[in-house]
């Protein structure tokens, strides 16, 4: 466990000792790094399982190795399960969120007419994927209506649940485009009193945020490992509720891994969420993403929780400041995606900007969010989002390199 007797410079909470976290994360060395919404920095214990497997394959064969680390890739399925608050038998491994996505997409039976109710801020993917289902099922995509202090209006939703009987609600717990943290647990409380299929996607808040599924509501929800947990990049997962897998749900193409072919005419689906999995897995990346979520929970969920966006907190206030400068993010809760558009510069050659003096960063184009990036009247911003083992000092930095770049 991590030592969590050191005090913030800004809260009076105990927090982490980040010293001994940047020890345990190589890159810190090399790099600021302001791009964990992209790609979090693993961390060593990450990494030497990888490794380890990986040469275990290169001394006696891949197929052996998987089966002589068997209990070890079991712990992927623990350790997600205790990460999210459910049992290991709803979990699958996907090779990324979206790859989950569209496999429970792919599981539910639409019909022409069906309607599917989602947000303006659902990720760029997610939207697409409605889209792809409306050209060829004939679905109906509804989006609720945001208040004017940003977010979701929970209750206009509502009623958008009890007019139009979705046979689907998705919900983003937080964009890829902006900072905003949705609440989906209340949206999730009204699809249990409706008894309506909800899909979450929590890309962005598995690892920077305590994620319960239970207290979230949901049947579905998909996340990363990349990101804010740590892991490896070809990773993600798929939790499936008791109560999707009791219905029967699987997705539309399901192998020998998912699956039974238990005579000629007839197959029979795994009874836990394994019927949305493949055969074939990167085995060193699931042993990773095993070691990621362990590590998360080590070093404490509430304790990332706390200081991660209390950081972003700390930058947006500091960007705010600076003359040519526009933060972007909006809503009554805001976590570490820190989003703003900066006078007189273009997309590439402002990233490239900050590439050069050593900090990491993502931009984010109109197209990434039609909806949110329209009411802003942006077409570009830059992201930067930190994590729990960034400093008040690096903080410092980016906010004096940004202030440096727009006073150019």
């Amino acid at each position: 466990m991590r030592d969590n007797s050191s005090t913030s410079v800004h809260t009076s909470e105990p927090l982490l000792d980040v010293a001994a976290l940047r020890a345990d994360t190589p890159g810190c060395e090399k790099v600021v790094h302001f791009n964990n919404a992209g790609c979090g920095l693993l961390a060593a214990p990450v990494l030497s399982a990888m490794l380890d497997h990986l040469n275990l394959e290169a001394v006696m064969g891949g197929y052996e190795a998987s089966a002589a680390r068997a209990e070890q890739v079991r712990g992927f399925y623990t350790e997600i399960a205790a990460l999210i608050n459910c049992a290991p038998g709803n979990i699958a491994f996907a090779g990324s969120a979206t790859h989950a996505y569209a496999t429970a997409l792919s599981s539910i039976p639409f019909e022409a007419g069906d309607v599917i109710l989602t947000t303006r801020n659902d990720f760029i993917s997610n939207q697409i994927a409605f889209l792809s289902l409306r050209k060829r099922y004939g679905v109906q995509i509804v989006h609720a209506p945001d208040t004017p202090e940003g977010g979701v209006d929970v209750a206009a939703m509502a009623e958008l649940m009890r007019t139009h009987r979705p046979r689907l609600v998705s919900a983003t717990h937080i964009p890829t485009n902006s900072g905003l943290v949705q609440p989906v647990a209340e949206i999730g409380r009204h699809c249990r009193e409706l008894d309506l299929l909800y899909l979450v996607d929590a890309c962005q808040s598995v690892g920077q945020y305590s994620v319960d599924v239970e207290e979230i509501g949901c049947d579905l929800l998909t996340a990363t490992c990349r990101k804010f947990l740590r892991g490896p990049r070809g990773t993600g997962f798929l939790y499936v509720s008791d109560r999707v897998l009791q219905a029967g749900y699987e997705p539309l193409f399901i192998d020998m891994h998912g699956s039974r072919w238990v005579e000629p005419g007839r197959y029979q689906p795994a009874e836990s969420a394994a019927r949305f999995e493949e055969w074939e897995f990167p085995y060193a990346s699931v042993l990773g993403c095993a070691a990621a979520a362990r590590y998360a929970r080590e070093v404490g969920v509430d304790a990332i929780a706390r200081r991660t966006p209390a950081l972003a907190a700390r930058l947006r206030g500091l960007l705010d400041a600076i003359p040519g400068v526009r933060t972007l993010d909006r809503g009554p809760e805001l976590g570490a995606l820190v989003t703003f558009e900066i006078a007189g510069w273009e997309a590439l050659p402002f990233k490239a900007a900050m590439d050069g003096r050593g900090i990491n960063s993502a931009l984010s184009f109109r197209e990434f969010a039609q909806f949110d990036f329209g009411d802003k009247d942006v077409d570009w911003c830059l992201r930067l989002s930190p994590h729990y083992y960034n400093t008040d000092e690096e903080i410092d930095l980016v906010a004096a390199t940004v202030a440096e770049l727009a006073g150019r």
